[in-house]
């Protein structure tokens, strides 16, 4: 059964929308780092893409969020969903070599599988879950 538009656009926005910056006490929303209209879904494709914004271009902790953002939806859509994550074109100083990061399955698993980072991610996550 296919999910409506409706359904399928709004989702995404607000599983991630309360996500912790891990430098700031806001969520990603409230520093305008996510928002709806950076989000697309292809709920016929299967596919999602999320774009956000650091608030600085040389940002430290733009692979962090932006991997925030993956476990999030991870956790949250169905696994039917593929999900691209990427930084909002020329809003980094690193987004080729960041987006390659957030995007490839064996880095994404390997940052995972280590518990420094994968913590940090859950502490991300926390006044989301």
């Amino acid at each position: 059964m296919a999910l409506s538009p409706f359904v399928c656009v709004s989702r995404p926005a607000q599983h991630i929308r309360d996500i912790s910056d891990p430098e700031h006490p806001y969520s990603l929303e409230q520093l305008d780092v996510v928002n709806e209209e950076n989000i697309e879904c292809d709920d016929a494709g299967s596919h999602i893409t999320v774009r956000f914004t650091p608030t600085v271009q040389h940002c430290s902790m733009a692979t962090l969020i932006g991997l925030s953002i993956r476990v999030k939806l991870m956790r949250c859509l169905p696994r039917r969903f593929k999900v691209d994550i990427q930084l909002s074109p020329g809003s980094h100083a690193s987004e080729t070599e960041v987006n390659k990061q957030l995007n490839d399955k064996e880095r994404v698993a390997a940052a995972l599988e280590n518990p420094n980072l994968s913590d940090m991610v859950d502490r991300c996550l926390v006044p989301s879950m």
